[in-house]
């Protein structure tokens, strides 16, 4: 039999190709958007595609099933409940799919989605028990689904714990687990892990939610760790229930004159080099969204309003066409095109840059001792603020800096931080395209390294009242 599993290191999806060589017929499970790689490793393999199943119609990254099916002809499954508009053949709890010696059963494990459908794998040349399951959305390496994406959140979780135990856990301990996300995605709890595979007798033992065995008490626990939602999640769910997406975007080289001219008309300019080329040197209103940096994707899908032009600029035209692909898998798709050369381009054109200053953590401490007056700009999620922050200091969610900060003073220094660096790189780089004159990048650690190195960390009201409540 055939079994492969193709990842997505950005956006922490997984994907799968089974199927029988003798019988040289396979399916794709919850493909990509860029399906290149399961029509080169069916050549090199030897089968044909015939069938494409989907756990779910999926919140946080475009399907690659309109562009498969235009190009293999092969015939889209999805549960009944999913009621896409797109041509395919529903299915119900139950449904059979024979590819040669493999038998793919669909288990229908409402509570991420209501049509989410987990599917169980036999080698039936081997035994009638089965080996593996492709668990979808429902149960994860370290954790579960989240509950909050198609229904109310606690119906939602209620459904997820009953598909967890009367569906899931019915399976054999030796029944291999693998999930359609891994770390990294939004799609889950905080204990994902980046392990690609477990078992179901393992994650039975040492999940920490599965250990819940009260129904309430789990939903409780899910609600208490929900973390933000996949950044317009209701777009790629429309994207993905609507009519096939069989063509890609594309993307043109752009003059250092065609820039400036597309950042007049209201593009968003998107610098994907790493923070540190970018603190050195960037185009004048650009955002910093590194692609060598997991995530970028969903960052982007954060930032960006689908309605607005998108530029990218890259170290080359090589890594700007990368990032072109990463965007469209999230679904953004106005994509104005790429500096031609890089900021290279740019900068032998004698066109104008701007720089962001650069700060460990223990030189903010220095500055900070030195000159009270520095504001300090916390762009953590709410949860890590409310836990511990620095006294005195500003919030706003990184992700949600549409305008500035209130209370921040864009004519005074502003030290941006956030817990390793990465987001305060994004932030900076959105406060200064929103007027911020000095804006300082803490760099090499953030909150946590604070505390760590002994300076003072207070929680928010809204923990202390938790906290004595409990």
């Amino acid at each position: 039999m055939i079994f492969r599993q193709i990842t997505h290191n950005d956006l922490g999806c997984a994907s799968y190709l089974i199927g029988d060589e003798k019988a040289g017929v396979a399916a794709v499970v919850d493909p990509r958007f860029e399906t290149n790689v399961y029509l080169m490793l069916s050549r090199y393999i030897g089968v044909r595609i015939e069938h494409i199943l989907e756990t779910h119609t999926h919140a946080d990254h475009v399907s690659g099933h309109g562009r498969l099916a235009a190009t293999t002809g092969a015939t889209i499954h999805i549960h009944r409940e999913a009621e896409p508009e797109y041509e395919h053949e529903p299915f119900d709890d139950g449904w059979e799919l024979h590819l040669g010696v493999v038998t793919v059963r669909a288990v229908h494990t409402p509570g991420h989605r209501p049509e989410h459908t987990a599917f169980v794998l036999t080698d039936t040349s081997r035994s009638s028990e089965p080996w593996a399951v492709l668990s979808g959305d429902t149960l994860f390496v370290g954790d579960v689904a989240r509950p909050d994406l198609a229904v109310e959140k606690s119906e939602g979780a209620h459904g997820i714990f009953h598909a967890l135990h009367d569906k899931l856990l019915a399976l054999p301990d030796y029944c291999e687990l693998w999930p359609a996300h891994l770390g990294g995605s939004m799609c889950g709890g905080p204990g994902m892990d980046l392990k690609v595979s477990s078992t179901i007798g393992f994650e039975r033992a040492h999940n920490r939610m599965l250990q819940v065995a009260d129904e309430d008490e789990f939903v409780r626990e899910s609600l208490a760790r929900l973390g933000p939602q996949p950044p317009n999640f209701h777009t790629i769910v429309e994207l993905n229930k609507g009519p096939l997406l069989t063509e890609g975007v594309g993307l043109l080289p752009l003059a250092p004159r065609q820039i400036e001219l597309k950042r007049a008309s209201g593009a968003l300019l998107v610098d994907v080099r790493t923070d540190v080329q970018f603190d050195d040197a960037h185009i004048p209103g650009s955002v910093c969204i590194p692609m060598t940096r997991a995530g970028f994707g969903s960052k982007l899908a954060w930032v960006a309003d689908r309605d607005q032009e998108v530029v990218l600029i890259g170290r080359d035209d090589d890594e700007a066409i990368r990032a072109g692909i990463s965007a469209i898998a999230v679904g953004i798709r106005k994509l104005a095109g790429f500096a031609h050369g890089g900021l290279t381009s740019w900068r032998v054109d004698k066109r104008p840059i701007e720089g962001i200053e650069r700060e460990t953590v223990e030189q903010l401490h220095e500055h900070f001792e030195a000159d009270p007056s520095l504001q300090i700009l916390d762009v953590r999620d709410e949860n890590e603020w409310n836990a511990g922050h620095i006294p005195g200091s500003l919030y706003k969610c990184w992700h949600d800096m549409s305008e500035l900060p209130e209370g921040l003073d864009p004519e005074r220094p502003v030290a941006v931080i956030c817990g390793s660096g990465q987001r305060a790189a994004t932030a900076g780089s959105l406060i200064q395209r929103l007027g911020a004159q000095q804006v300082i990048h803490v760099v090499d650690g953030g909150i946590p390294q604070w505390g760590r190195l002994g300076h003072p960390l207070e929680p928010s009201a809204e923990a202390t009242t938790a906290a004595a409540a409990a």
